[in-house]
């Protein structure tokens, strides 16, 4: 798989749907999103076509249908999501971010735990 790509909030839906059930046709993928997101099937495949160009779908025939299926890893594309929205927003600095979430999130105890193994095991 290839880089990462940057994706828009709709492409996410889309790429989030190929992940999770790949490969998937063109129809599933609009029946799936057409109701909940009102897109035509137009729109879809538009944005089908778009994922391709930006290299993160790959697609191969089958009959007379093609069958899509990612080109890049979920963790990737995340990563650089994450990297783009903290540039942005939190100007590339990770611990007020953090301590954003901390504040504005109710977590559950085990999360709690977690979290604080996780910051543990960052100081070692």
């Amino acid at each position: 798989m290839d880089d990462p790509v940057e994706l828009s909030d709709a492409e996410w839906l889309i790429m989030n749907l190929v992940w999770e059930r790949q490969p998937l046709m063109a129809q599933e993928i609009i029946a799936e999103l057409k109701e909940p997101c009102g897109w035509s099937p137009a729109t879809i495949r538009t944005m089908l076509h778009r994922l391709i160009k930006k290299g993160a779908l790959d697609y191969q025939p089958d009959g007379n249908r093609y069958l899509y299926r990612a080109a890049v890893r979920r963790a990737d594309c995340i990563r650089r999501a994450a990297k783009s929205f903290l540039d942005r927003v939190f100007d590339g600095e990770a611990a007020p971010l953090l301590a954003h979430f901390v504040r504005t999130t109710r977590f559950t105890p085990d999360e709690l735990t977690a979290l604080r193994k996780l910051l543990d095991g960052k100081e070692e």
